[in-house]
């Protein structure tokens, strides 16, 4: 775990760094659940508190203002305050007593809805389904803590549903110029322990993500820590111009059984998406670009024990076709991880990579995606492209190869050093067939050997060498 003033010493180490990084490649052209909202009754929202310890009337804290630096894909921006003036605000009242908040902060966003702030100041907790969706010009600012019932069983059938890799959430948020500010103070807690004990148990059950955006254009969630999410922290689906800045994620298990699929963020079917100046402590994706996802700036992270920032996985649904095309990653740190950089798609069969996680044989293509500036400690691949993901039979991935292509990648600037599960090879580069992968590039490269090894190998298949500046060994 990286403590805040060692990540704060690595963001500043890397950009420091990424002046003398060289220019983008050429080509790169860009500087439910269905039911019903809420209907439980609610107290309506006063923009005075009505609890015991205050009468005085609230005041909207000033908007941060977020600005994506140094990469923007050309569409995030934040919306000016002056455009959609915020005229109300609505203070909700916690109720206390591990009471649901759920129905008061449901009236209150549509008491500000069309123009208004709601002050979530207090300690909340959500026992039921809170549907934030079709909201217009609000903002919530969360400088106190949101804590979601960690019920297992009543979730099961109250959860709101995406079909792709049967994504449930607790709440969602959605809708045009929506706003998330927590000032570095706020908090949301997912209460995730109930989650990673009962997966054990039962891989099939539904476990929430900690923050869904469905439908969003426009909008910033910043100044958030997130806790102990039950799956991924950030579900970012169908949405556009959507900036994420200063969030913080934690959340071990503290019991024997590991959080599991706490992915930081994943982008679905969105366009025009930054992830920045973020610290990430969690065990499985930084970040994953899902399929659809296109024009993605990830920039500034502190990521440690993860399984790196990834494209994909890809392919997964049979007769489906996939698409990422221009992502740039820039300017991160990644620490104890699986991956540093990760490709992963599934081969042209299906396969099981898990009892809930299966898939195979569907098609697409990665065009424009470059990780630039990338420091690695003890990562066990520093950069993995596979297209076997989920299937431990490479006869049969060679049999049945995957369809979908990858071009224009680049790898650029990396440092650092790799653990030494897989020495001496410290990154593997394979393609299905030479056909489906084209213009592929490592350069500026620097990967010493592991203790022990007497060089860095790495493994290079169906890929044009001459492109890559790493040693790539025949026969691995």
């Amino acid at each position: 775990m990286l403590p805040p003033s060692t990540a704060t010493t690595l963001i500043a180490l890397l950009v420091a760094t990424a002046a003398s990084a060289s220019a983008a490649p050429n080509g790169w052209g860009w500087g439910g659940h269905t039911s019903a909202t809420t209907t439980a009754k609610a107290t309506t929202a006063k923009t005075t508190s009505t609890s015991a310890h205050a009468t005085s009337t609230y005041s909207a804290r000033p908007v941060p203002s977020v600005t994506p630096h140094p990469r923007n894909p050309g569409h995030c921006h934040q919306t000016p305050p002056s455009q959609h003036p915020r005229t109300k605000v609505c203070h909700v009242a916690a109720l206390g007593d591990l009471q649901d908040d759920a129905p008061n902060i449901y009236a209150a966003a549509q008491k500000c809805n069309g123009g208004g702030t709601v002050i979530l100041n207090e300690d909340y907790y959500v026992r039921t389904p809170l549907d934030l969706r079709g909201l217009s010009h609000v903002d919530l600012q969360i400088t106190g803590n949101i804590s979601f019932w960690d019920n297992v069983t009543y979730w099961q059938s109250e959860m709101f549903f995406w079909t792709y890799q049967n994504a449930t959430s607790q709440w969602v948020v959605g809708g045009e110029d929506v706003n998330i500010y927590g000032y570095g103070v706020g908090i949301l807690d997912g209460r995730g322990q109930a989650w990673y004990d009962a997966y054990a148990a039962n891989a099939l059950i539904k476990r929430p993500i900690l923050l869904v955006l469905s439908a969003l254009n426009g909008g910033v969630v910043s100044g958030l820590n997130m806790r102990f999410s039950g799956q991924w922290y950030n579900f970012v689906a169908n949405s556009s111009n959507v900036i994420y800045d200063d969030i913080t994620i934690e959340g071990a298990s503290t019991s024997s059984h590991v959080a599991k699929n706490t992915d930081g963020w994943d982008t679905y079917r969105s366009d025009s998406v930054v992830i920045q100046n973020s610290v990430i402590n969690n065990g499985d994706d930084c970040v994953s670009f899902k399929p659809n996802s296109t024009n993605v700036v990830v920039q500034g992270l502190v990521c440690n024990g993860s399984h790196g920032i990834s494209v994909g996985s890809l392919g997964q649904y049979k007769l489906e076709y996939d698409v990422v095309e221009n992502i740039y990653v820039y300017n991160i740190s990644m620490s104890n991880a699986s991956d540093g950089a990760r490709i992963k798609v599934w081969p042209g069969l299906q396969s099981a990579l898990s009892t809930d996680l299966q898939g195979g044989g569907g098609s697409g293509h990665v065009l424009n995606v470059t990780y630039d500036t990338f420091y690695n400690y003890n990562n066990d691949y520093i950069i993995e492209l596979t297209q076997c993901y989920g299937q431990s039979n490479l006869t049969l991935c060679n049999e049945y190869p995957s369809s979908l292509t990858i071009s224009d990648v680049h790898f650029r600037n990396f440092w650092g050093t790799a653990s030494t599960k897989y020495k001496p090879v410290v990154g593997t580069l394979v393609c299905s067939s030479p056909t489906v992968c084209s213009d592929i590039y490592a350069t500026n490269i620097t990967i010493p050997a592991q203790t022990g090894a007497t060089a860095a190998e790495w493994r290079c298949t169906n890929v044009n060498t001459t492109n890559l500046q790493v040693n790539c060994v025949a026969g691995l």
